[in-house]
């Protein structure tokens, strides 16, 4: 079967890697990934950088994920030689009643694979809206395992906060796929639908409180967010829009630390936050890889891509089996996935999200927050595991930030953003790498399969036409080309370090426009007029 977007583009999409022995960030966005640069270049490590870039990403990248979120974190601590993973997800409110997500048969099913609700009170509104743990996780990581002081790590998230989000063709196209939910909202209405239309790139869009808020969190911490003056500003906007959480939900918000999952590869250990991820599915993909293919070839063959495939297809069904999601859901791109590494070798994996791009839509009046939709990781019907009930935390996400060590030196870092298109992506990136030895640019730069047991294979025709006619005698497939809009493949961010020289990799998909890797370097906010600010941390 041919993909509507086998080759209507005529363009091989690369993007340049970041390169230094003081440690690299990659991110889905150039000015979050050189936030997080400016920390490595002030003398900090590598999770002062993952924190500040998450930060920035509220100002440059809001659409993926900020502070109305949730996620995983993987940090790998080079002096204690040991991998920590932090659990930031959502949690239901405790007020959570099944009986206000009625299904209904005529809408599709939500990107998690469950059933549509009346009025898509899952997926769009205040109903939709869980309570956000990304603040507490990057508090968390920084108190813990950072070095810098959290306004110092801020400051560049500020700055671009008060400058304002620059619109260009990659932002229009942002808002414009989701310019009917976001129609829904007067507050993101009046943000990113200017006049009633999508904002046309060449502006600039102020997102109101947005600077202050962050100026209250560099200040106050996760305290204020969870249980100070930030909070109930937060819960009177969400309950006035009809949402059911309340000062108690947020209070009772925690962290989880923990070990992370291991999976044994080729002499690597890859680490993983664990079962409630994408992680499970990626050491079942290896296992399966494993048998199949015991010796891996000099270089990558059809029967690897078949290997491959058939991994993919292996525990993607178990996952469904497990969760008893209907087959066939997919999610395109969203989340926001970034990577860092220091001088040190500390590396850090860090995925989070709004859930679908933009959220529920909702923006908070008094704080300037777009908010998750992360009620629809939940099921709607009774008697499953991801069935919802008040106080319920997220079990069961698709992503899977990971850290590659061996010989007891993290030698690289994978994540990506695209719902059921993260772990293949994720996984086959790390493949590449432990099982012919590519180079991190080379592996995330190298073509790759899609498969998810939803009853196709996708192919990226830029693998040949061997490994199509291999494939093919297997699986019904999809030739898709590897394009910016739809992401067919997931976006891709990862670093990589050399213990023997010291140099460390960093890159974002090439299908990403904005993104990008930095190296450590003073942050500079561009301003209108051609002026800039230079932050130093």
């Amino acid at each position: 079967m041919t993909h509507p977007n086998r080759d209507i583009e005529q363009w091989t999409l690369t993007t340049p890697a970041a390169r230094s022995t003081r440690g690299v960030v990659a991110a889905q966005h150039r000015l979050a990934a050189r936030a997080g640069a400016a920390q490595l270049d002030a003398g900090g490590n590598a999770i002062d950088a993952i924190v500040a870039t998450a930060y920035a990403l509220n100002a440059v990248e809001p659409w993926m994920s900020g502070l109305g979120g949730a996620g995983f974190m993987v940090i790998w601590l080079a002096r204690e030689r040991r991998a920590v993973a932090l659990d930031f997800q959502g949690v239901l409110a405790g007020d959570t009643r099944l009986a206000d997500y009625p299904a209904d048969p005529k809408l599709p099913m939500t990107p998690m694979g469950f059933p549509g609700v009346i009025d898509n009170a899952n997926t769009e509104g205040y109903p939709s809206i869980a309570v956000p743990g990304s603040v507490a996780g990057l508090e968390h990581a920084l108190s813990r395992f950072g070095s810098k002081p959290r306004a110092e790590v801020m400051a560049p998230a500020i700055a671009l906060a008060e400058r304002g989000l620059f619109v260009d063709w990659f932002t229009s196209l942002q808002i414009g796929v989701c310019a009917r939910v976001l129609a829904r909202d007067p507050v993101s209405s009046s943000i990113y639908l200017p006049g009633g239309y999508p904002a046309t790139p060449e502006s600039r869009l102020r997102i109101p409180q947005q600077a202050a808020t962050l100026r209250e969190i560099a200040a106050g911490g996760a305290e204020t967010f969870y249980r100070g003056e930030l909070a109930e500003k937060i819960v009177a906007d969400l309950q006035a829009g009809g949402s059911r959480i309340s000062r108690g939900d947020l209070a009772a918000y925690e962290v989880f630390e923990t070990t992370p999952m291991a999976a044994g590869h080729r002499g690597f250990t890859l680490y993983t936050p664990g079962e409630t991820s994408g992680g499970l599915r990626q050491r079942e993909m290896l296992e399966h890889t494993r048998e199949t293919m015991p010796i891996p070839p000099q270089r990558p063959t059809p029967e690897t891509w078949l290997a491959y495939a058939e991994a993919l297809e292996h525990c993607w069904k178990r996952h469904k089996m497990r969760n008893g999601v209907i087959p066939g859901a997919e999610q395109g791109a969203c989340t926001s996935s970034m990577s860092a590494v220091d001088a040190e070798g500390n590396m850090v994996a860090l995925t989070h999200t709004l859930l679908n791009r933009f959220g529920s839509g909702v923006t908070l009046p008094s704080t300037g927050m777009l908010m998750n939709d992360s009620v629809s990781y939940f099921d709607p019907r009774p008697g499953y595991p991801t069935t919802m009930a008040g106080g319920k935390r997220i079990n069961s996400s698709n992503m899977c930030p990971t850290v590659g060590v061996k010989d007891g030196e993290a030698r690289f870092s994978v994540g990506a953003s695209g719902g059921n298109l993260i772990m293949p992506a994720v996984t086959q990136v790390a493949a590449l790498m432990m099982d012919f030895g590519m180079s991190i640019e080379e592996a995330v730069h190298h073509p790759r399969i899609d498969a998810s047991y939803r009853g196709s294979v996708r192919v990226d025709p830029r693998l040949g036409e061997t490994v199509i006619a291999k494939l093919g005698e297997r699986f019904e497939l999809e030739i898709a080309q590897q394009m910016v809009f739809p992401k067919l493949y997931a976006c891709v961010s990862a670093v990589s370090r050399n213990p023997e020289t010291g140099e460390c990799v960093g890159l974002n998909d090439p299908t990403q426009p904005i993104g990008g890797g930095a190296a450590p370097a003073p942050f500079q906010a561009s301003r209108l007029g051609g002026d800039t600010a230079i932050v130093r941390p």
